[in-house]
C-alpha cells in the first residue's frame, strides 16, 4: 500500500477529486493547509503574501492503483503555472481498522 499526499490549488480541488472518482478512487481525506513553494509566496503590488492557501489530499491505496491515482491528480490539478502543487508518496507498512482493531498487512 502507498499513502499519497497531494498539495493542490484550492480552485482545482473539484477537478482533482472528479478525476480520482473517474478512476474509481473514492476514499480521500481533505485538509486545508497554508504554505509556500520555491516562489516564497506572491507579491501583489506592494503586498507580499508569504503563505498561500492550498488543499492537501491524502489517499491510501493499493499498489495496483498507484499509477492511476498519480495520473488523476496531475490531470485534475495541472494549470501550467507555478504553484500547481506537489505529490508526495510513501509506503504504508501496516494499517488498523478502528472498529474491529484488526491489523491489515499490505500486499505489495
Amino acid at each position: 500500500m502507498k499513502i499519497i499526499r497531494a498539495i493542490i490549488r484550492p480552485e482545482r480541488e473539484e477537478a482533482v477529486i472528479g478525476k480520482l472518482e473517474e478512476a474509481g478512487l473514492y476514499a480521500i481525506t481533505k485538509l486545508g493547509v497554508l504554505g509556500r513553494g520555491r516562489q516564497r509566496g506572491i507579491h501583489i503590488g506592494k503586498v507580499k503574501y508569504d503563505t498561500l492557501s492550498k488543499v492537501m489530499l491524502l489517499l491510501v491505496i493499493e499498489e495496483a492503483e498507484y499509477e492511476k491515482a498519480i495520473a488523476a491528480i496531475v490531470a485534475g490539478g495541472e494549470t501550467g503555472y507555478p504553484g500547481d502543487g506537489k505529490i508526495f508518496v510513501q509506503s504504508v507498512s501496516e494499517s488498523y481498522t478502528i472498529r474491529t482493531g484488526m491489523r491489515s498487512e499490505p500486499v505489495d
